[in-house]
């Protein structure tokens, strides 16, 4: 698989959130979340194609607006098998390489995009993720995979868990794949302690601060860049604080065979 192969990131998005419905539509800086994040996906060295993935429906005809709005194509498949949602969408857009990149992550480090796309170029691995084990701060998530790597997975996946979330049954099985991981070079683990995600009011309060304080000065600004500002300003590193660590996993820790307890926990409210 060469560099130059047709690289497709797949943008799943939805209005209909369980914890922040609308939450890729609020304003960050006058511009949606979803455009904030495509700034930063476009910001990376390698082309590519960005679909932005949302259900069948009127409900999500604004984003699919906002997409037309941005010049990207918009792809409308299953609400909760994203499996099928990634595959059908990659396909149309005759994808050699997926690129799964969810729309909560609108504070992505392109260079961290790039740098597993490096690794999963130089090494011709099926699949490559910075996630398994994660050690960037929550919210940098690459998960990289050939179409045929995609495509198995979609026709032996059978566990809900493993179509609404598109990629356990590849990193699941690693005997079935070729799986590399990318780790943080600086040796440290954020991804249970610093969170860049979007899921509840105060990730965007969040993440709105760290916009108002960073992209003026600097619209390119990196994960390096947001970190000295936590350090600067610890209080905005508070505002999100107590979700940190809080991700899917943990209600199928009795499901997943290469996820444990450490990598995880329940938001106060859960417990």
């Amino acid at each position: 698989m060469k560099a130059a192969s047709n690289i497709v990131i797949v943008v799943q998005a939805r209005m209909s959130s369980t914890r922040l419905p609308g939450k890729v539509m609020m304003p960050v800086l006058g511009k949606s979340l979803l455009a904030r994040m495509v700034e930063r996906l476009q910001q990376s060295r390698y082309p590519a194609t960005i679909v932005i993935a949302i259900p069948d429906g009127p409900d999500d005809n604004v984003i699919e607006q906002e997409a037309m709005q941005l010049g990207l194509p918009c792809f409308r498949g299953d609400m909760n098998n994203l499996l099928d949602r990634h595959y059908r969408a990659a396909k149309a857009f005759n994808a050699d390489v997926v690129l799964k990149i969810p729309s909560d992550c609108p504070l992505i480090d392109p260079g961290v995009i790039d740098q597993a796309l490096d690794y999963f170029f130089d090494n011709e691995y099926d699949f490559v993720s910075n996630l398994h084990p994660a050690t960037w701060p929550d919210g940098n998530d690459v998960e990289i995979m050939t179409m045929a790597c995609l495509e198995k997975a979609w026709q032996e996946a059978s566990l809900k868990l493993e179509l609404e979330h598109t990629t356990p049954y590849i990193w699941e099985n690693p005997e079935k794949f070729n799986i590399g991981n990318v780790e943080w070079a600086t040796g440290l683990d954020y991804s249970m302690s610093h969170r860049f995600t979007i899921d509840y009011l105060e990730d965007y309060e969040f993440i709105a601060r760290v916009y108002e304080e960073l992209y003026p000065a600097n619209p390119n600004f990196s994960c390096a860049d947001i970190l000295r500002l936590l350090d600067d300003k610890p209080e905005i590193f508070d505002i999100n604080q107590k979700y940190a660590g809080v991700n899917w996993y943990r209600h199928h820790l009795n499901e997943l065979k290469t996820v444990s307890a450490a990598q995880t926990k329940l938001a106060e409210e859960e417990l």
